[in-house]
């Protein structure tokens, strides 16, 4: 049985995925967890567990654009709004701007089980099904700048073996590298803004976000997420940790 978080972790900490889906052959241009936000964000993934990590980064985002929203308020009723992500035509038009750090001191705190952020420790499948999602939004991610040929695409599985998968979890990570993006599925993966947050998140580690194709990416997938641009601004903020 493929070990979903396992692979998360070992996606976020493992050096030797350097290029893992990009810097092959000239191909991508990006080289998903060789960002330095992924590569410090690996060692909380080892000591918290993949899916667990990505949930203290959105969890820990989330709190800082809560108590920042909280403030602005000044107490004032804040209007009832329902999530909703949004179809692709209607996020065309969101532009990518990278947030300033200031102010953040680089502490995480762990989601609490049973949140929305984390699903309770016993429940196997829904921890699975998210570190899944999250898998596949780090490989679209790496995706934003270019395809993969065959001659990418062997390198790339050669590399596979160096995270030193269990048979099952290797297959899982080759048939998702295998597969198209789909891109609402990933959206429709969604269904609460803390999950969603959670997608921005993993996406953002997979890249440095150093060419307009990735800038482009991010904008559109904050926008189809329906993410608010202070929420946004924390994620991209944490992980200049």
């Amino acid at each position: 049985m493929a070990d979903i978080n396992k692979l998360l972790g070992g996606l976020m900490g493992s050096g030797a995925a350097g290029g893992f889906a990009g810097g092959l052959a000239g191909g991508l241009a990006s080289g998903l967890l060789t960002s330095k936000s992924g590569r410090k964000m690996g060692k909380q993934a080892l000591k918290l567990g993949g899916v667990a990590a990505v949930g203290a980064l959105a969890y820990s985002a989330y709190q800082k654009y809560s108590d920042k929203s909280g403030a602005a308020a000044s107490g004032q009723a804040q209007p009832d709004v329902t999530y909703s992500p949004q179809p692709a035509q209607q996020a065309a038009q969101a532009t990518y701007s990278p947030a300033s750090s200031a102010g953040h001191t680089g502490t995480l705190t762990q989601a609490p089980a049973g949140s929305a952020f984390m699903p309770a420790a016993n429940d196997i499948a829904a921890q699975e099904a998210l570190g899944l999602t999250l898998i596949r939004a780090m490989i679209a991610a790496a995706r934003s700048d270019g395809r993969l040929d065959a001659q990418e695409s062997q390198a790339i599985f050669q590399r596979i073996e160096a995270l030193g998968l269990d048979a099952d979890t290797q297959r899982v990570l080759v048939q998702e590298m295998g597969h198209p993006v789909d891109m609402d599925a990933i959206v429709a993966s969604a269904t609460c803004p803390e999950v969603a947050a959670e997608i921005y998140a993993a996406s953002l580690l997979a890249i440095e976000v150093d060419s307009a194709a990735e800038r482009a990416y991010l904008s559109m997938l904050a926008a189809r997420l329906n993410l608010p641009q202070g929420l946004v601004n924390e994620i991209e903020a944490q992980m200049a940790l």
